[in-house]
């Protein structure tokens, strides 16, 4: 039976191509061959010979030759492009075989083309140096990663030796982890990018929740000089113990690496005839929140936490047991300021009538900073802060109270994403979605002083095709700014730009290409002649190579 079915099915199969290629003979018959294209323009006879261009690199301003073939029949009526910018022609020097042009002044990295009659003709790519440039010094080779497919480096802390701290969202760094000792969102690299473990002893890194750490805070002074604060989204650090699952997205870490903890003797003990139980060991910073902490500021011998949380938490040690922990909670929503034991200050942000925090933002905070005097300035996407009025930003006096005295007026009229400040220029920027500031146009980066005013000085042009993400600015003055946007005005600018203190694209340090990414932090040295900027983030491109979220910049006065 089974043989009849298979053989009815194959003639069944033969017949249907029978009557499909009778079909489209019988099409063919009718004058379905006729080109569907057909009336469009016929392709002009002009060509590109020039592959790559000689030097590799050039400088804008600079004249270049490349050769062609078929230009004479356009001579009077053809653009040549670099990467969207609009080239001078050496009329003098052009003819039928060859191109001359000027590589304009602000122009970037990327293909060159010519456009004649409604067509383009796309030729080589034109790599354009200037004053800012890769680091080829740098030693980053396969940065941060991630089993997950998430690898962002999230914050970067300078130490007194001239390493760095950086911290994320990775479990292997430089490929240097294994299964059974991952790199758990934090490692050390020196001056030059090289991983290592020099005086550090991380272990396993954080674990639990997102096992993310979003801030590193050295504490410079103090009873704990030279300790560090971690924030962010674990539950653990160098254990996977489920019963060591009692970290709360805040740690302390002693100059080692290790985590800064407490023996404890006499503990409540369910299970006498287990007698390693009678005593514990916790983290001696004993506290915590119940959810992300975004940033986290150390002042006078206290920490602050800021974020998107809903209650501090604190362990209860007399009611609690080598596997079973019991915590205090308090509601303090978004922000927490606690002693160097872990104990709340209840003088910051806290009703004392209402046992509770005041209502805080009424949406995300994005971004945070301290200022020298303790006061914080919060960013993001909230319209109100403790009732009142504060569209996306707002300073708190010393006890969490909204600062009155800080002049940013109506604010953004859409999301602050990033906000920086520079000691040296003793002013702040902010990056975002806005399109006004206070007032003022501002497509997506506003510069401010520090009282929250507008610079007036500071004019920036549209951003189209995208957001910005990050703002920072130099010592110079400087700015660098990021994110998903393809044009500054009309520039294009893929992602990355830098502008000068009065919102004008600085000229010759435009000159890399195509940003693809984001970038959370930046740390500037001064070198000879200049400046070195280590970027951090999710960075995917940057003009042509893969950074793998740690990208060093050199930066020419």
């Amino acid at each position: 039976m089974l043989i009849h079915i298979k053989y009815k099915f194959k003639l069944f199969l033969f017949g249907a191509i029978g009557l499909a290629t009778a079909f489209v003979s019988c099409q063919k018959e009718k004058g379905l061959t006729e080109d569907p294209y057909a009336g469009g323009k016929k392709p002009l006879d002009l060509t590109f010979v020039t592959k790559t261009i000689d030097p590799d690199v050039v400088n804008p301003g600079d004249v270049l030759s490349v050769r062609v073939k078929g230009l004479a029949k356009y001579i009077s009526d053809f653009k040549v492009y670099v990467n969207e910018i609009e080239a001078e022609v050496v009329p003098a020097s052009t003819n039928d075989s060859t191109l001359t042009f000027k590589v304009p002044l602000t122009a970037s990295t990327g293909s060159m083309w010519i456009t004649s009659q409604g067509q383009s003709f796309f030729g080589p790519i034109v790599k354009v140096g200037g004053k800012i440039s890769v680091d080829a010094s740098w030693k980053i080779i396969n940065g941060s990663e991630s089993a997950s497919g998430f690898s962002t480096v999230i914050d970067i802390e300078g130490l007194p030796g001239g390493n760095y701290l950086v911290g994320g969202e990775f479990n292997d760094f430089e490929l240097k982890g294994t299964e059974k000792l991952p790199i758990g969102g934090i490692a050390q690299i020196t001056s030059d990018g090289t991983y290592t473990t020099s005086g550090v002893n991380f272990g396993k890194g954080v674990g639990g929740a997102l096992k993310q750490i979003n801030s590193i805070t050295r504490i410079a002074t103090g009873s704990q000089a030279g300790k560090f604060i971690i924030a962010g989204s674990f539950t653990s650090f160098n254990s996977t113990r489920p019963n060591r699952q009692t970290l709360n997205n805040v740690a302390r870490l002693n100059t080692t690496g290790t985590l800064d903890s407490l023996i404890l003797r006499d503990v409540i003990n369910p299970k006498p005839q287990e007698t390693y139980k009678n005593g514990d060991t916790v983290s001696a910073f004993n506290a915590g929140v119940d959810g992300m902490v975004r940033k986290a500021f150390v002042f006078n011998e206290q920490i602050y936490l800021v974020g998107n949380f809903n209650n501090y938490k604190r362990m209860y040690l007399p009611n609690s047991s080598y596997d079973e922990k019991v915590y205090d909670y308090t509601r303090m929503r978004q922000m927490v300021r606690v002693n160097m034991d872990g104990s709340m200050d209840s003088t910051f942000h806290y009703n004392k009538s209402t046992r509770q925090s005041a209502i805080g933002a009424n949406g995300i905070i994005l971004d945070a900073m301290m200022q020298a005097d303790g006061k914080l300035i919060l960013v993001g996407t909230f319209s109100t802060f403790n009732g009142v009025q504060a569209n996306r930003i707002v300073r708190l006096n010393l006890d969490g109270s909204v600062d009155n005295s800080f002049s940013a007026g109506t604010g953004a009229n859409n999301d602050i994403n990033s906000i920086r400040y520079n000691a040296t220029t003793n002013k702040i920027v902010v990056g975002g979605s806005f399109t006004s500031f206070n007032g003022k146009a501002a497509t997506g980066v506003n510069l401010l002083n520090a009282d929250g005013t507008n610079v007036s000085t500071f004019n920036s042009q549209a951003i189209t095709g995208g957001i910005t993400t990050f703002a920072g600015q130099l010592n110079n003055g400087k700015i660098i700014v990021s994110g998903s946007f393809n044009k500054y005005g009309d520039y294009l600018r893929q992602g990355f730009m830098v502008l000068e203190a009065n919102g004008q694209l600085a000229v010759g340090y435009n000159n890399t290409g195509g940003f693809q990414g984001m970038i959370y932090d930046m740390v500037e040295t001064a070198v000879t002649g200049g400046s070195q900027v280590i970027l951090v983030g999710n960075i995917l491109r940057f003009n042509g190579s893969f950074p793998h979220n740690l990208l060093r910049l050199n930066f020419s006065n």
